[in-house]
């Protein structure tokens, strides 16, 4: 990858001005190398000489200088130039051989498929809806990003498995909520939709008269609903549903974890009710495991879960949840502490979604289903534009532009791009092409899109490692845009075969690097538009 043979050649760099004594020593902070917007710019540019100027007591420009003569005179072959900027930028230009020559990687079928996970084993929880009613739009920002995450740590070479929680415990308040609705004693969660589905179960309620039994039956009922939509509607398809009834309640591990705890004197009561010393954890106050009445609350059927998911030996757990568990995060991660446990363990929140304009025919009341979503748009546009934003900040979905059948939406405009390289290569299949090599890709529109593609293993990487999953969609778009620049500046279809050749094998490997692309976010590569 470019940015770690940059970051290697830096280094060499400093390491002979250390030797020279040009510089003092000094510990090395992490070199960090970016794509800058401008092409003025560079195609890649770092800015450690201003991160190290202080400790080698010169000026940025200086240490930036001195860094670049160490590489400038080694490397010709590498950079068209490399240039110490004010206030001590280095912008590196990659020469037009070096880009060619990257052609040979990029045309691998393996291209993108990284071994950084090294097949260490993941866990990815999302979703995860109330069980009692239909997924609405905020729980689609959730289904995407996990799903997507899932994707890109798979191709960085992790195992990963996806898995929903079921919150269907017949003790939990919800569920005796929605039990008390069923047996016909209240109307907390009535509507339409659950009125149909309480006529489909009435056979099963006939003998029922306990609220937690006949909840945990309607919320079966809505489940399967739930999980039918999200493996054939969202596309979606989980290694686990785990139920909190089946698997912690009936199992008795709730019990066992309240024992574990107890007998480590973690617990003590107070106001009537059994309190976790998760204060001592890194938490600003400890919390009920066992309420007043003698349940356990849903905070101890949590640790009881993770405790089970850690016990499966995964390297990493991480849990994607809405905005409304924002207050979760620090009594779990003091949960964890207090497990003791090795795994590597993340929370990630989503932030709010709303529309931006436009009208849906389908609500319920002031939810947005995400089923009437998916109706409106369709599954590509829908996820795509999730994907665009980071999951930690609020998001409006944008109805009008979602609808828009134009180069204005950008997944029309990817797509297209996809569609337009199928074309071309359908136009070629009666032509004898043969690999002709890439020494002849020298216009700056076939090289802008060759410094498009080398990046996409660094997309792969850096999103694997961050979770910023809005990099896929944006890589995808600026894909799009090198591709139709390269389309309108340079004929495919030559009279010099050999030129025709060059460009061909340019196009089939834009057009591998695409789907796989559109693949991570889950959107439909078309051959024709």
């Amino acid at each position: 990858m470019i940015k770690q043979l940059l970051k290697e050649k830096i280094k060499e760099s400093l390491s002979g001005l250390f030797d020279r004594n040009f510089l003092p020593r000094f510990d090395l902070p992490d070199i960090k190398i970016d794509c800058p917007e401008s092409q003025s710019n560079g195609d890649y540019s770092t800015n450690v000489a201003m991160q190290i100027a202080k400790a080698v007591k010169k000026s940025p420009m200086e240490v930036a200088d001195l860094i670049v003569s160490g590489i400038e005179h080694k490397n010709s072959d590498i950079f068209e130039r490399i240039w110490a900027v004010n206030p001590g930028f280095i912008n590196f230009f990659l020469s037009q051989d070096f880009l060619q020559k990257q052609m040979e990687d990029i045309s691998k079928t393996d291209f993108g498929a990284l071994k950084m996970g090294n097949g260490k084993r993941v866990n990815i929880e999302f979703i995860s809806a109330n069980p009692t009613g239909v997924l609405h739009i905020g729980n689609g920002r959730g289904a995407f990003f996990g799903d997507i995450l899932a994707n890109v740590l798979e191709m960085a070479g992790y195992k990963v498995d996806r898995e929903y929680f079921v919150n269907d415990a017949k003790k939990s308040n919800q569920i005796q909520e929605l039990g008390k609705t069923a047996l016909g004693r209240g109307e907390t969660y009535l509507n339409e939709d659950l009125k149909s589905k309480i006529d489909k179960i009435k056979s099963k309620l006939k003998n029922i008269s306990s609220e937690g039994e006949a909840g945990n039956i309607l919320c079966q009922e809505i489940q399967k609903e739930n999980k039918d939509f999200i493996e054939k509607k969202l596309k979606i398809k989980f290694d686990k549903w785990f139920s909190e009834e089946q698997e912690l309640f009936k199992t008795k591990k709730v019990e066992k974890i309240f024992q574990w705890l107890n007998s480590r004197g973690l617990t003590y009561e107070k106001e009537g009710a059994v309190w976790l010393k998760t204060s001592d954890f890194g938490d600003e106050k400890d919390w009920v495991v066992i309420r007043s009445d003698g349940e356990p609350s849903y905070f101890l059927s949590d640790i009881a879960y993770h405790k089970e998911k850690f016990d499966r030996g995964y390297d990493r757990v991480i849990d994607v949840w809405g905005a409304d568990h924002q207050g979760h995060v620090r009594k779990m991660k003091a949960a964890s502490k207090i497990l003791e446990d090795k795994t590597e363990f993340e929370i990630l929140i989503s932030q709010l979604v709303r529309l931006k304009s436009g009208k849906m025919s389908k609500r319920t009341g002031e939810i947005v289903a995400l089923k009437g979503l998916i109706d409106e748009v369709g599954l590509d546009v829908a996820r795509f534009f999730y994907s665009t934003k980071a999951l930690g900040t609020q998001m409006e979905f944008d109805l009008d532009l979602a609808k828009e059948q134009s180069e204005k939406n950008p997944v029309y405009y990817i797509q297209y791009a996809h569609a337009r390289i199928c074309s071309i290569l359908g136009k070629v299949k009666e032509a004898k092409y043969k690999n002709q090599g890439y020494k002849f890709l020298s216009h700056e529109s076939e090289l802008g899109l060759i410094k498009q593609l080398i990046r996409f293993p660094e997309i792969i990487e850096e999103t694997a490692k961050d979770y910023q999953v809005q990099r896929i969609s944006q890589y995808a778009m600026e894909l799009a845009n090198s591709f139709h620049r390269f389309y309108c500046d340079c004929r495919v279809l030559e009279e010099n075969k050999i030129l025709q050749d060059s460009r061909i094998s340019l196009v089939l490997a834009t057009k591998s690097v695409l789907k796989k692309t559109l693949d991570l976010i889950g959107v439909f590569a078309p051959e024709k538009m």
